[in-house]
């Protein structure tokens, strides 16, 4: 089997040489569409065999087997032409009205060739050619290639563009355990790390060919932008999703929150959404008054909340600054701890998602429906001998044993679970005294000294922002004191 960094350094190598790829970025979403249609064509190869009636939804001549698959097929400047004046074109505008025909039309909405190199662009494509996508070992290979482009992607400087660790979207997942029958959403899928994690959850409960069927419809993700989304879609075909067309290239805060319909309500959500970044100007006007900020992360809770069904579950990740945050922050808080059991917060250590970001993350789990009495808070810990995380030693699955162990069952409140060094638990009465703050620390962790920055950055910006409001207040006084002064000398 090719190594994958080499195989990946290789292609990007030669796309380097070109002058259209002149950055990561590029290079990676030219990668991203190319891969997809070998991909696509594996696929069809495989469906082909199992469908006697199988008919591709591409004019024959756009098919990657009949352009691309012959090393010593088109290339140089016919192939430029080829994929700028015919491929990208036709496909961007495929017609039909078939599923797969749409999803074709998604992909390659806002797909771009940059090389101007067509000898280059052929070495590529021979490159790619190497990889059977129908093999197991190379449809593993897949799994590894995608990893390192989001990496490379990451160094390339796209804020945002970071994948979950494997091993929080398999424990979120697990936890909150979707069941055959029951609908699924991403609403901020990214590259589909917790769309296929939960299909490979699943597809162990399915016993029969209609269970594998409705493991093929129970899903639905929406992606913001046009690389991952490819990506997202190219990593379910891989998971055995044979038209991922319900994961749609949008924007879900878009869409004003009363918009959203009583049908399209799910029974679960599991999500990373981005936070840390701020929405365009006029997306906070799509959601209710008391609840507007551009803070992305704090709508995408928002519209969680609006789009659960009644016993819906979810399981998040979300940053320190929404569980400290206050002013809008705490309005939706209380919203959150009014409509749904916010049942357990575990509190993931310092660089889980390094190299990506720094900022420390949680994990939130409630079900919808009936308002939160107690929330448990679990302070995860860092392996035995280690201060942290890295590229070489990412977060792992076994990890969250200790977790799993503890966590008992929604069903009887939770009532096996204990308090240990730890896990504690909050009262409602004890959160709504601290202003529906759940920045909560461990009280059984011994105060070692003032604090690193991580717990004290959180406290200097609510002081700033209490020093703020002060300001704005003797403001106003002045103001009105002035005003009555002006008024009495006239």
């Amino acid at each position: 089997m090719p190594n994958v960094s080499n195989l990946v350094k290789t292609i990007q190598d030669i796309m380097r040489k070109d002058a259209g790829t002149y950055g990561d970025a590029q290079r990676l979403e030219q990668l991203g569409w190319m891969l997809f249609l070998k991909i696509f064509d594996d696929r069809e190869t495989q469906l082909e065999l199992f469908q006697d009636d199988y008919r591709s939804p591409l004019p024959e001549n756009l098919r990657w087997r009949s352009w691309a698959a012959n090393a010593e097929g088109i290339t140089g400047e016919p192939l430029l032409k080829f994929v700028d004046n015919t491929l990208l074109p036709t496909l961007e505008t495929l017609p039909g009205t078939d599923r797969i025909n749409g999803l074709v039309r998604m992909a390659f909405a806002d797909a771009n060739n940059y090389m101007k190199n067509g000898t280059l662009m052929r070495q590529v494509i021979n490159k790619i050619n190497g990889i059977d996508f129908n093999a197991s070992d190379d449809r593993h290979l897949f799994g590894d290639i995608y990893e390192k482009l989001l990496k490379d992607l990451q160094s390339a400087g796209n804020a945002g563009e970071f994948y979950t660790p494997r091993a929080v979207t398999q424990f979120i997942v697990d936890q909150v355990n979707p069941r055959l029958g029951e609908t699924l959403l991403d609403p901020a899928c990214g590259t589909g790390g917790f769309l296929t994690s939960a299909i490979e959850h699943l597809r162990k409960q399915a016993k029969t060919e209609a269970d594998e069927r409705m493991i093929q419809e129970c899903f639905a993700g929406i992606e913001k932008k046009h690389l991952p989304h490819i990506l997202c879609m190219t990593n379910l075909m891989l998971h055995g999703i044979d038209v991922p067309a319900n994961v749609r290239h949008d924007n879900t805060l878009a869409r004003p929150l009363r918009d959203w319909s009583p049908k399209e309500r799910v029974d679960v959500i599991v999500t990373n959404p981005p936070f840390g970044g701020m929405e365009e100007d006029g997306i906070e006007s799509n959601y209710p008054g008391e609840f507007r900020t551009r803070e992305t992360a704090d709508l995408f809770l928002v519209l969680l909340m609006k789009i659960l069904k009644p016993g819906g579950r979810a399981g998040l990740v979300l940053p320190d600054g929404t569980l400290f945050g206050e002013g809008v922050k705490t309005r939706i808080k209380e919203a959150l701890l009014n409509e749904c059991n916010l049942h357990t917060i575990v509190r993931l250590p310092n660089g889980v998602f390094n190299p990506y970001t720094g900022i420390r993350t949680n994990l939130l789990f409630f079900t919808k429906g009936a308002p939160t009495t107690a929330v448990w808070y679990y302070e995860h810990p860092y392996p035995a001998g280690a201060k942290s995380y890295n590229k070489g030693k990412p977060i792992r699955i076994e990890e969250f044993d200790d977790e799993k162990a503890w966590w008992g069952s929604e069903a009887d409140g939770f009532a096996a679970r204990v308090e240990n060094e730890r896990a504690w638990r909050v009262s409602i009465e004890q959160i709504k005294a601290g202003n529906f703050n759940l920045d909560l620390k461990n009280p059984h962790s011994s105060d070692t000294g003032p604090g690193d920055v991580d717990h004290l950055l959180p406290e200097y910006e609510k002081l700033l922002g209490r020093i703020a409001d002060t300001r704005a207040a003797l403001k106003q006084e002045l103001h009105r004191a002035l005003t009555a002064a002006a008024g009495i000398a006239e």
